[in-house]
């Protein structure tokens, strides 16, 4: 695994399954990182390691989806680290089962601002400091269903089949610029014990990690734009 130890991580999500597996990734390569969450103390008390130490920043009461939130994080963490040299956006979800006609507009909306609006206001918020620097790397979280859709799941891959769009817009836009832009396209995120029990009901969030370290390091520079299949056994 490659050493982060020069750079500054910021990782959305940290209270999920695949957040905090990015967290623990990031942390034992070395990174400083930075964790927001809307509540207070959820994250002091799941990395207890980050909270004592000055290295790290975990940031309470903070809306990823409010652009004045996630701006103002933005400008204390260039003020107290200098630079941010990672983002790793998490944050998603998902509500279906229900074919369009009976799918309510809430829904709809719910869907797009947890996942497409999220990873929109996040990705354009850290680019000023990336594109100042020279340098940068945004890993976002896509869906194996961004690349087809099945019955009563419209609004959930049409929300990540617009976070696999916002990738491929960014990658090209600021690849002249020292910024990768990748997503990773899992399959459903299950325990290691579950995988164990049946290889193909999807991929565990300590393997999404690792590919994504893998996107952030020395050895992934000449990937950029990917929408990386993390499906496991599973097709």
């Amino acid at each position: 695994m490659s050493s982060f130890s020069d750079q500054v991580v910021l990782v959305t999500g940290g209270s999920g399954n695949l957040g905090g597996a990015v967290v623990r990734a990031f942390h034992a390569s070395g990174a400083a990182l930075i964790v927001p969450d809307r509540g207070v103390g959820r994250m002091a008390e799941r990395f207890p390691e980050l909270a004592s130490s000055p290295d790290h920043l975990l940031a309470d009461e903070v809306d990823v989806t409010d652009p004045g939130q996630i701006d103002d994080l933005i400008r204390q963490v260039v003020a107290r680290f200098g630079r941010l040299d990672v983002l790793v956006h998490t944050i998603g979800g998902y509500r279906g089962g229900d074919p369009v006609h009976e799918t309510p507009l809430e829904t709809w909306d719910f869907l797009y601002n947890l996942n497409a609006r999220s990873a929109f206001v996040v990705s354009r918020a850290v680019l000023p400091a990336m594109l100042e620097q020279g340098r940068g790397k945004i890993v976002l979280i896509g869906s194996h269903s961004a690349l087809g859709a099945g019955g009563n799941d419209a609004a959930y891959s049409a929300a990540k089949s617009a976070v696999a769009r916002l990738t491929e817009s960014m990658a090209a836009e600021y690849k002249q610029q020292g910024i990768r832009v990748n997503a990773i396209l899992p399959a459903a995120l299950v325990s290691e014990e579950d995988l164990q029990a049946d290889p193909a009901r999807g991929v565990t969030p300590q393997a999404v990690a690792e590919l994504i370290l893998f996107l952030c390091s020395p050895e992934g520079a000449l990937i950029n734009g990917a929408l990386v299949p993390a499906f496991g056994r599973r097709f």
